[in-house]
C-alpha cells in the first residue's frame, strides 16, 4: 500500500506540470494574439500537443488561420474545437462565419441555431441567422433573426439597417423607413460619442 501511494503521489507531482505549462502556452498564446503577434502566437499554439490542446486552443488557431485567409483550415480548426467541447458556442459561431463567408448559408444557419441553443441571447449569432437567410431569399426568417438581434443588443447600427432592408424586400415601405431612420439615430450617436 505505501508503494502504490508513493508511485500515486510521484505520478500526480509529474502530471500537473505538464498541466500547468500547456494552461501557461496557451495563455501567452491568447496574449500574443491579442497584442497582433499573430506568427507567434501561431507557433506557441501549434507546440502544444494536439490531444493536449484546448477547445480554446483549437478555436485560436482557426481564428489565426481565418486571419490569414486559410477558411478551409480554420474550418477544421473550429471543428475540432467542437469536438473538444460540444457546448463551446463560440467555435459553432466561428464555424458559422466561415460557411457564410463561403457562400454555405444552409451550413450557416445550422452552425448558428447551434449558438442559439448554448447561449439564447447571443445578438450577433440571431444577426447572422438573419444575414444567411437573406442569402437564401427567405426574408420572413431573415426578419425575426433581425428583430431578435435588435431586442438582445439594440445599439448596434448593422441590426437596423439589415431589418430596413429585409422590410424593403418584404414590400413593406413603412417599417423599412422607420428602422432605417432607427438606424441613421444609432448612427449619430455613435458619432456625437
Amino acid at each position: 500500500m505505501k508503494k502504490f501511494l508513493t508511485v500515486l503521489i510521484l505520478g500526480i507531482c509529474l502530471i500537473s506540470p505538464v498541466f500547468a505549462e500547456e494552461n501557461t502556452t496557451g495563455e501567452q498564446a491568447k496574449l500574443l494574439y491579442a497584442d497582433n503577434n499573430i506568427e507567434e502566437s501561431f507557433n506557441l499554439l501549434l507546440s502544444i500537443p494536439e490531444d493536449e490542446r484546448s477547445a480554446e486552443n483549437w478555436l485560436l488557431l482557426g481564428n489565426l488561420l481565418q486571419d490569414k485567409g486559410r477558411e478551409e483550415d480554420a474550418v477544421f480548426m473550429y471543428s475540432q474545437a467542437i469536438l473538444k467541447d460540444g457546448s463551446f458556442y463560440k467555435a459553432h459561431y466561428n464555424l458559422g462565419n466561415c460557411y457564410l463567408n463561403s457562400d454555405k448559408p444552409n451550413m450557416a444557419i445550422e452552425e448558428y441555431k447551434k449558438v442559439l441553443k448554448l447561449k439564447k441571447d447571443y445578438a450577433y449569432a440571431y444577426y447572422n441567422l438573419g444575414c444567411a437567410y437573406l442569402k437564401l431569399g427567405q426574408y420572413r426568417k431573415a426578419k425575426n433573426a433581425f428583430l431578435d438581434a435588435v431586442y438582445f443588443k439594440n445599439t448596434e447600427p448593422d441590426f437596423y439597417y439589415n431589418l430596413a432592408y429585409t422590410y424593403k424586400k418584404l414590400n413593406k415601405e413603412k417599417d423599412a423607413k422607420a428602422y432605417l431612420e432607427i438606424y441613421n439615430k444609432v448612427m449619430e450617436s455613435r458619432i456625437d460619442e
